[in-house]
């Protein structure tokens, strides 16, 4: 009889019983999900009355307002500022330089205004500022005479593999206390960039003329964060504003007038879907109001956008839009399905680290998990682990006037991780090329606090070093044989 042996052991069945376990454990366990019995007393879910101080309009004759700023490129090194000056257009330039009050250089802009029904916006302005230095701080002044307003910001640091950035994700805003609450937590937690996951001021859920005036509002709500970094923002349903009653029917008019993106950097066709580079991390972002299926342009650019991403120097690929893919709650159950029929299988190719979205007033964040073979004549039908998945996380609770979704569905999926109603923000810190800390904050009756973490693996590069490492293992362990 032949008999295999190791010459170290004897037999060698416990060497394979020990290489199982490795490779159980590199793999991620699942657990059961958890579903908070957190109940929060929260605030009115209506918005703040126009004559509070935060609605607060600048003092000075056409003073600027609404002042934000958005990354103006694909890399990091530009900045789009814009603002609104109520009475005239006054001037498009602004002035900027390395020391505050010095500026060393002008840009000129462009100016422009609309109307919506009966109301005509003020004069939006938007410049450009380019070949910016990575890692700096500038400061900024625009408006004229004793009207001026000084503004900074910070650049991100250059494309690289292993650069720290901490995002913040917020989501389904609004103007509410519950807003603001959540942009003072917001402020506190040293994030250099928010990636807004859409529906921004609610104005939809006024009419005629009110709308407009709750754009204004907004703009001067968050100012006091939009001034002074970029907000990465896409487009959710309170965007859209089509309103036959009006004559308005073009769909995002007013978004498109105040929120400009850098689309054409990342080769897009249209504003409301494009892609920037930030640090280590490769932003792509998704329009789910906009046609999406085969052929059409936002899928044809997806399509090539994704062959671009070069995980050895962007190794974070970060997707966000506004309808969320997987939802456990009874709020705007399924409504995403249609994306991930279209996008799903391309998610799971590129290995996308995570997927951010808003529109379901409620926290939620699922496990690794795909519905990739499911098709309506067979194949699995629900979705399964996959370690080749992103992590699919809403966060609709940024303090909207529409209240909570407070009914999630029961049982709690398999594949959802954690989910809880109430009001919050996230941040995503990467700290290097493997890993990410990733916290979602309650703001419990105006408190910040964690209730929800985790470490994030990269999907690249984890599976790179873990390819390795069991290789090395197993090389290790391999037995020498004689018959």
């Amino acid at each position: 009889m032949i008999i295999l042996k190791d010459k170290k052991m004897g037999s060698i069945a416990p060497r394979f019983l020990l290489i199982g376990f490795i490779l159980f454990n590199f793999l991620d366990d699942i657990h059961a999900g958890v579903t908070s019995n957190f109940i929060r007393s929260e605030w009115p879910s209506v918005d703040i009355p126009l004559d509070n101080e935060v609605f607060a309009v600048p003092s000075g004759y056409n003073a600027p307002q609404q002042v934000h700023i958005t990354q103006g490129d694909y890399d990091g090194k530009a900045v789009i500022i814009i603002w609104v000056t109520p009475a005239e257009p006054g001037s498009n330039q602004v002035k900027y330089g390395k020391t505050e009050k010095k500026y060393d250089f002008t840009v000129e802009g462009t100016v422009k205004n609309y109307t919506f029904y009966n109301y005509t916006s003020g004069y939006i302005h938007e410049c450009l500022i380019k070949d910016l230095e990575y890692d700096t701080k500038y400061f900024y002044e625009i408006g004229e005479g004793e009207s001026a307003r000084s503004f900074w910001f910070q650049t991100p640091p250059k494309v690289d593999s292993n650069a720290y950035y901490k995002f913040g994700i917020i989501g389904d805003l609004g103007q509410t206390y519950n807003s603001l609450s959540t942009l003072k937590h917001y402020i506190q937690s040293g994030a250099q960039t928010v990636l807004h996951v859409g529906d921004l001021s609610y104005a939809d859920r006024y009419k005629y003329d009110d709308m407009g005036i709750r754009w204004d509002s907004y703009g001067r709500f968050v100012e006091k964060v939009q001034a002074y970094q970029p907000w990465i923002w896409t487009a959710g349903n309170h965007e859209i504003e089509y309103m036959p009653y009006m004559n308005e029917v073009v769909p995002f008019k007013q978004y498109l007038y105040r929120y400009p993106t850098p689309y054409a950097a990342s080769e897009s066709s249209n504003p409301l879907w494009y892609a920037i580079r930030r640090a280590s991390a490769h932003i792509i972002v998704l329009s789910s109001y906009s046609p999406f299926v085969k052929y059409t342009p936002q899928y044809k650019w997806l399509e090539a956008e994704l062959k671009k991403v070069d995980r050895k120097i962007t190794p974070w690929l970060i997707v966000i839009m506004h309808t969320p893919i997987y939802n456990s709650n009874s709020a705007h159950y399924m409504e995403g399905e249609s994306m991930r029929a279209a996008f799903e299988s391309w998610f799971v190719q590129y290995k996308v680290d995570v997927v951010f979205a808003g529109h379901v007033h409620a926290y939620e964040r699922s496990y690794r998990i795909s519905n990739i073979h499911y098709n309506i004549t067979g194949g699995v039908s629900h979705p399964v682990p996959d370690k080749s998945a992103p992590v699919y996380i809403t966060v609709g609770d940024g303090g909207n006037q529409e209240g909570l979704a407070s009914r999630f569905n029961n049982p709690q999926p398999d594949y959802s991780a954690f989910r809880e109603a109430s009001y919050g923000h996230s941040t995503l810190e990467i700290m290097n090329k493997t890993h990410a800390f990733y916290h979602w904050n309650r703001n419990d009756d105006g408190k910040k606090v964690p209730a929800d973490s985790f470490v994030l693996k990269n999907q690249y590069w984890n599976k790179s070093l873990r390819r390795r490492k069991l290789k090395n293992h197993l090389h290790a362990m391999v037995p020498t044989f004689e018959l």
